[in-house]
């Protein structure tokens, strides 16, 4: 009996002790096998390869430019999941607040648009002085991994907005825009100009504040639900180019659309999926996927939720996607200094994109060029940007 008292004291004891023993710490530990490096597959090379892209313009069995075009419209729509519902809110003329900002030439407003039954998107607004219908751009804000401002990065903070927002705005403009923002640059030279935060961005953040990490689970919640944020960021850039169309300051039949980096993404994105957008111009994002979803070039994809939908690179690149534009005018400026798209890719892809336009006769409308700067939007690529809208937007 004592001997069996022992056992029992024993094993109560190693019990005891194993439950006081802490799991290691998985941020300093390896293990000697492994199946992803650089976020990445190890496999990523063969996946690569196995992309055929078989509803390209020219891989695809359709002949018919305007087929194929709806055929994969309908794909890359089906790849963005389901789309927000619609607002409820009944429809009724728009018009703008009573309140605005006066600003050198034009006004500004802070608007919240209905894009869906299930939020409101905080959007900024900027109106020239004098009589409409006016063109329209809607510029759209990049990613930069600094989330805590979205529309802000495009269009100046009002001077009612929170101070950490304005100098935050100030401060981020200064380091990728030269000190120049867009919207305001544009707005001066006789557009409308309507930026919104993208899912995630600004006022469409978390309570708790902001942290990157955490916006991937928050993406890979939302897919739970069937739904895309980069999806919705798609499908809000649509509705609100929409809205910009309904304004009675803006002529709906001259708008076009602007932005760098993931605003270049949005922008081409948006013109190859809305019949509103009659131009756009895109900087700093462009690639192959054989360059760009790679570990050839020390890096992969770094974007994660915000070009993330579901299934899209098994049927079309996004040179492919970019041509679903096609014929409108295009500007694509990328930099030989940008460590984020390899040369190599960009050059590729501008050859793809220039292959669809010249079997449309339509080479002429789309302008391609590589720049000796890095990943960034200064005030010459501003100014090339606003004679490139001029030319289509302004054109008599």
């Amino acid at each position: 009996m004592r001997d069996a008292f022992l056992l029992l004291a024993c094993l109560m004891s190693g019990l005891l002790c194993a439950q006081t023993v802490k799991p290691l710490d998985d941020a300093k530990l390896k293990r000697q096998q492994f199946e992803f490096r650089k976020n990445m597959p190890a496999y990523a090379e063969q996946l690569v390869a196995d992309l055929t892209f078989p509803m390209a313009w020219g891989n695809s069995t359709t002949t018919d430019f305007n087929e194929w075009r709806q055929l994969a419209r309908e794909k890359v729509f089906e790849c963005m999941l389901t789309p927000p519902p619609p607002s409820d809110a009944p429809a009724k003329p728009l018009e703008l607040p009573g309140d605005f900002e006066q600003r050198e030439g034009y006004r500004a407003y802070r608007l919240s648009l209905p894009l869906s039954r299930y939020y409101d998107v905080p959007a900024l607004l900027l109106v020239p002085d004098g009589e409409g219908p006016f063109p329209a751009v809607n510029v759209l804000h990049d990613h930069g991994a600094h989330l805590f401002i979205g529309k802000e990065k495009m269009i100046r903070p009002l001077a009612t907005d929170d101070s950490q927002v304005r100098a935050d705005a100030d401060a981020w403009v200064a380091s990728l825009y030269e000190g120049q923002y867009l919207g305001d640059f544009l707005a001066k030279h006789g557009y409308v100009v309507l930026s919104t935060d993208a899912p995630l961005w600004g006022e469409r953040g978390r309570e708790e504040g902001v942290d990157r990490k955490a916006y991937d689970v928050i993406a890979g919640n939302m897919m739970m639900y069937g739904v895309d944020l980069c999806g919705y960021m798609h499908y809000d850039d649509i509705h609100a180019t929409d809205f910009l169309a309904a304004l009675p300051q803006v002529d709906s039949l001259r708008i076009g659309c602007a932005g760098c980096s993931m605003g270049a993404y949005r922008a081409w994105m948006l013109s190859a999926l809305s019949d509103r957008i009659r131009c756009g111009a895109a900087i700093c994002w462009m690639n192959t996927a054989d360059h760009q979803l790679t570990l050839r070039h020390g890096r992969g994809e770094n974007g994660g939720f915000a070009n993330c939908l579901p299934g899209l690179r098994r049927w079309l690149d996004y040179p492919h996607v970019a041509s679903l534009a096609c014929p409108k005018p295009m500007l694509f400026i990328n930099g030989r200094q940008d460590k984020l798209f390899p040369v190599e890719g960009v050059e590729k892809a501008f050859g793809v994109m220039h292959d669809v336009w010249k079997s449309q006769l339509a080479d002429s409308q789309l302008e391609t060029e590589l720049w000796d700067i890095p990943h960034s939007c200064g005030l010459e690529a501003q100014q090339r940007i606003l004679e490139f809208l001029d030319k289509t937007l302004k054109r008599k």
